[in-house]
């Protein structure tokens, strides 16, 4: 299969997903070793979680699927440039490389403007859109020092 492949099937995703209202028109598919192993398009608003992006979904599927939560020397096809949320969960999930279709002013012109949350994150943490604060960091030192002295855990 090849490039365009992946994407059309990603396209088909995010086109089923917004024709049964499931959510927004976005699809993704994980590709490893040129064989689709994980799909998701969209349900935000059908499965009422904020975090169910297509690119989220297609992580999510291709790591239950493989049993692992590493997708190194995978690629992801995306209908359009990721967002925050989703370039985040790309990052920890090691994927390889991502493809993706529209841009974020493509989205922007739809209704899914990600600017804001671009620029907020560069921003320094009192003056975020979302008030954040820190409290004392001396119970979150003590579970970092346990973590560092574990000796049978999964490092990821």
């Amino acid at each position: 299969m090849t490039d365009d492949d992946f994407m059309q099937r990603a396209i088909d995703l995010a086109r089923a997903g917004m024709r049964k209202k499931a959510g927004g028109p976005f699809g993704a598919v994980v590709v490893k070793d040129g064989a689709i192993v994980g799909e998701g398009s969209n349900c935000v608003t059908s499965k009422n979680d904020p975090t169910a992006h297509a690119e989220i979904q297609a992580i999510r599927h291709a790591c239950e699927k493989l049993g692992t939560f590493s997708l190194e020397g995978a690629t992801l096809y995306t209908t359009c440039e990721p967002c925050p949320m989703c370039y985040a969960a790309i990052f920890w999930s090691r994927v390889s490389e991502v493809v993706f279709a529209g841009d974020r002013k493509g989205a922007a012109r739809a209704g899914f403007d990600d600017n804001i949350l671009w620029d907020d994150i560069a921003k320094p943490v009192g003056t975020r859109e979302r008030p954040m604060r820190k409290v004392s960091d001396k119970v979150a030192n003590a579970l970092f020092d346990e973590w560092l002295t574990m000796v049978d855990k999964t490092p990821y």
